[in-house]
């Protein structure tokens, strides 16, 4: 909670790689600023609401928590079977298989699946940069 992308992870990746922050920056926004409202309002909410639940969910399992967001607010979101996929696709990538992919959501079309599949492999990277750059800032110290 003490370590942010926004906040430490970002400087510090430019400072060590040039630029390099930039760049994962962008990623992170272009997969954010995927439109996904179809998906938001079968869930009765707003896009950025039912991304940034998806996306604090991931983290909150790598035990990165905000405390600025109500965690309550994943269970309202996120339904069980979309909860199980997203921890398998996150903690247990192998384990998935296209048999699972088309059973999660049968009601949503494919490039909303997709698009899922993009936040949850974004948000796992994300957590893990947070994790290595923060041993990186700790040596540092």
């Amino acid at each position: 909670q003490d370590y942010s992308w926004e906040d430490h992870g970002f400087s510090l990746v430019n400072r060590l790689y040039s630029d390099i922050g930039h760049l994962l920056d962008e990623k992170f926004r272009m997969v954010d600023g995927l439109q996904s409202s179809a998906m938001a309002k079968r869930q009765g909410c707003e896009p950025s609401v039912f991304k940034r639940g998806i996306w604090n969910y991931i983290h909150c399992m790598f035990g990165i928590r905000y405390d600025d967001y109500d965690y309550a607010e994943v269970n309202q979101l996120l339904e069980q079977m979309l909860k199980v996929y997203i921890k398998t696709v996150t903690c247990y990538p192998e384990k998935t298989n296209s048999e699972m992919f088309d059973r999660f959501w049968k009601q949503f079309k494919h490039s909303e699946k997709v698009h899922v599949n993009l936040l949850i492999l974004e948000a796992r990277m994300q957590a893990e940069l947070l994790y290595a750059l923060q041993a990186i800032t700790q040596y540092m110290i």
